[in-house]
């Protein structure tokens, strides 16, 4: 049997980052995954999320400033790029662009506020109906390849990345901990870091926990999203789109350069967590849902005329939502569990996985929004 320091459950971007990071700490890693790196099934597939600043609360505006840093330091060691520079643009009513400029001027972060004409006369692909917030340190993140590279960076620390290793079960030991494969293989961790997205809930009964910690979790609300792909016009080719997240009374939408996933010949688009709850990844179908095609269409004839209103491409993705849209970041008796989802986590991911390496080592607590009884009592 095998045996390990640290074993990371999952390797999907919150994974990556711990495993990253642990190994980068000089600690022996092994990361297990059900499938594959950045599986297609999980939430950190493809190549497209967004980096933005724009947060109402000063504490993750913040945090995405030391995250910015972690990406640069992750795009210096793997000496290729993994974001692309991109601004980023937040409109409509609900999302209420002068109070996210205040929070960004906090933090020291470059920001535009725009009228309607003159983000029009900027973006004429776009159609605004109020003042635009332009945050031109934004990018699209490459999921993907911020997994790879991640991943890299610890196997060059001595990490051990084993795929097709779905967990069945956890059991404490003297030396720790036991788990064991769906196939019967086993190895002994001293601690355990879990990373698992969707599969989380259904994950939770078997990691050795104790059972007032799991009492007291959030709910972890697991949709099946939808994602389209739009051509774009002859007059507004690739290159020249910002990202962004628009919210009103009617529908809440972002969209983004769809790079890779979609041959860079058109824009990723979608509504925010509109999709049916699934109870765990596990339950996905992987089918788009009709009428969310449907309204996302007649938002790009309307919000975006750069963009022709026929989806080329189409896809599902998972979303963990805590009630609060908090991250879960908390351990007890050597296991930490990781849930930095809630749909806004990609642009995290080196920080969060600071954080779980601290948090799993014993170096330091997590935020205290982020720990259980926390997100619970807001939730």
């Amino acid at each position: 049997m095998s045996s390990t320091e640290y074993l990371v459950v999952g390797a999907g971007l919150a994974g990556a980052a711990t495993a990253w990071r642990l190994a980068q700490r000089g600690h022996e890693v092994t990361v297990v995954e059900r499938t594959e790196p950045a599986a297609h099934d999980g939430s950190s597939h493809g190549s497209a999320r967004i980096f933005r600043y724009a947060y109402p609360e000063r504490a993750y505006a913040a945090m995405v400033v030391q995250s910015a840093a972690g990406w640069a330091e992750l795009e210096r060691l793997h000496g290729s790029p993994v974001l692309t520079p991109t601004p980023a643009v937040d409109h409509g009513p609900l999302r209420n662009p002068r109070a996210l400029a205040r929070v960004l001027e906090e933090v020291g972060v470059e920001h535009e506020l725009l009228s309607a004409a003159e983000a029009s006369a900027r973006w004429p692909q776009l159609t605004v109906d109020g003042e635009v917030l332009v945050q031109p340190g934004g990018a699209v993140i490459d999921a993907a390849g911020a997994v790879a590279a991640m991943l890299d960076q610890a196997r060059a620390h001595g990490a051990q990345v084993l795929t097709g290793w779905p967990l069945r079960s956890l059991e404490r030991s003297a030396a720790g901990f036991v788990a064991q494969s769906d196939d019967g293989r086993s190895l002994t961790a001293g601690r355990v870091v879990v990373a698992a997205g969707g599969w989380l809930p259904d994950l939770l009964e078997r990691l050795a926990l104790p059972a007032g910690f799991v009492a007291a979790l959030p709910r972890l609300e697991v949709t099946q999203e939808n994602a389209f792909h739009f051509p774009y016009s002859d007059e507004h080719p690739h290159g020249t789109w910002p990202t962004t997240i628009h919210k009103t009374p009617q529908i809440q939408v972002y969209s983004l350069p769809g790079g890779r996933d979609a041959g860079f010949a058109g824009h990723k688009v979608a509504e925010y967590a509109a999709g049916p709850r699934i109870g765990s990844a596990s339950r996905q179908s992987g089918l788009i849902d009709p009428a969310n095609r449907e309204r996302v269409v007649e938002y790009v004839r309307h919000w975006m005329p750069g963009l022709v209103p026929e989806p080329y491409a189409e896809t599902t993705c998972l979303f963990t939502m805590t009630p609060t849209e908090d991250f879960v970041i908390d351990g007890v008796d050597g296991v930490t569990v990781l849930s930095p989802c809630s749909g806004h986590g990609a642009k995290f991911a080196p920080l969060l996985g600071e954080i779980a390496a601290d948090v799993a080592s014993g170096a330091a607590q997590a935020p205290e929004r982020f720990r259980v009884g926390a997100v619970s009592a807001r939730g």
